[in-house]
């Protein structure tokens, strides 16, 4: 009992400095756009550099870039939003030297120790958030988020990153908590009031078509309804970021 009152009181103090964070702290008065995707994209790997690209691109448009806080895109979207006003050799030499460390295992302390040096050398970056979950107790929260926001219940999390998202989410390739995230969304999109539909933008036409078949069902589901007009299947992470400017 003492236990779970301690969590359950430890989440409520983190949602209310969250709630402060947003709307009179460092993110107040500015669009919050979601990057979701999978932890298993590698440092060093495609799917890294174009995760860190489109942080880099929605920072740089003015929005907020959070994510669920752990490593893979999400940390890779932290990255590119931390260096959004760093050149572009800046990047890209963060990305080389991260992929000396694709992960973090075996070494958590070897992955956190590049990506603290990064961080050393870029130490003004552009504030981004994470909201990781100890749900997850075997992944690292990610270094390039300025804030974090970790709860002990995921279910808890997973609904105040979705909320908090009212410029839109992007949902790169992923698996199953990507998936998840998809139609958690959708449905809060499905019954919700037409001013509170936000953008849902899927990234990859043969992942979401035909790997993990969302977007055929998501089309379905949106047919008919408001939201119809508020959800994208790009082929880029730069045609993302046009669909979710101004």
């Amino acid at each position: 009992m003492d236990a779970t009152l301690a969590s359950a009181l430890h989440d409520h103090a983190i949602g209310d400095a969250l709630e402060e964070a947003i709307h009179s702290g460092p993110f107040s008065n500015r669009s919050v756009v979601g990057v979701m995707g999978g932890h298993a994209a590698q440092r060093g790997s495609a799917d890294y550099s174009q995760a860190a690209q489109l942080g880099r691109l929605l920072a740089r448009d003015g929005h907020v870039v959070a994510t669920g806080g752990g490593p893979g895109a999400m940390e890779a979207a932290n990255l590119g939003a931390y260096l959004s006003q760093a050149d572009d050799g800046g990047l890209q030499a963060a990305l080389a030297g991260l992929g000396a460390v694709p992960g973090f295992r075996p070494s958590v302390s070897a992955w956190a120790r590049a990506a603290a040096a990064v961080v050393e050398r870029y130490p003004d970056g552009t504030p981004s958030l994470g909201i990781p979950t100890w749900f997850y107790g075997h992944e690292p929260p990610n270094y390039f988020a300025t804030h974090i926001a970790k709860y002990f219940a995921n279910a808890i999390r997973e609904a105040i990153l979705l909320e908090l998202c009212q410029g839109g989410i992007v949902f790169l390739p992923g698996a199953a908590g990507t998936v998840q995230e998809i139609f958690q969304d959708a449905c809060e999109n499905y019954y919700g009031a037409r001013e509170k539909i936000t953008p849902m933008v899927l990234v990859g036409r043969h992942h979401w078509e035909h790997q993990y078949p969302a977007w055929p069902m998501l089309r379905s589901l949106a047919a008919g309804r408001p939201m119809a007009d508020r959800i994208f299947l790009v082929d880029t992470v730069d045609e993302a970021a046009e669909v979710l400017q101004g």
